[in-house]
């Protein structure tokens, strides 16, 4: 299956790992599994992303957040004292996903802090058309926004899972 979409490097595609019990196909079928494009579709048009870290005694912490999705990489912000702040201080392992479970789109990955100036622009931009509200207050000093460049990403459809069942990996 070729690269669709604006994720970097020489993305590699196959069907996640999972116990024989859940009927998972095999990759054979290229024409079943779920293009990048999808994931790109899903992840611009959504208006809330759960936020998975960890704390630092390792228990999980999930929130919802308002994000955007640029050039595949997805985009937000959190205060340095909430807990999301704290724990991505103490351990950048993130997973994001959607609110659906009929049309999943899932993304683990390693958040660094957004810097650049250029980009953190258009990200703003795009954050303000999208919800009226900006990103950074001041994009040269943006305090706590976080870049995820997914280093993979998992998405089927509900209602075929066993054969849409796709993983995604990117260098």
């Amino acid at each position: 299956m070729t690269k669709s979409g604006s994720f970097p490097g020489n993305p590699r595609v196959d069907r996640p790992d999972m116990p024989s019990g859940y009927g998972i196909q095999s990759g054979d079928d290229e024409m079943s599994l779920v293009p990048l494009s999808h994931i790109n579709e899903q992840m611009q048009k959504s208006r809330n992303y759960w936020v998975c870290t960890s704390r630092p005694d390792g228990s999980p912490h999930a929130m919802p957040v308002w994000g955007v999705w640029l050039d595949g990489d997805f985009f937000f912000s959190t205060d340095l004292q909430s807990r999301k702040g704290h724990n991505l201080a103490a351990n950048p392992h993130i997973v994001v996903h959607l609110e659906s479970g009929d049309d999943v789109v899932i993304l683990e990955g390693i958040v660094e802090r957004a810097t650049d100036s250029a980009v953190l622009k258009r990200a703003d931009t795009a954050y303000f058309a999208k919800y009226q509200f900006h990103l950074a207050e001041d994009v040269d000093h943006p305090g706590l926004v976080y870049r995820l460049q997914a280093r993979a990403a998992y998405t089927w459809f509900e209602k075929s899972f066993p054969t849409s069942a796709t993983r995604w990996r990117f260098e």
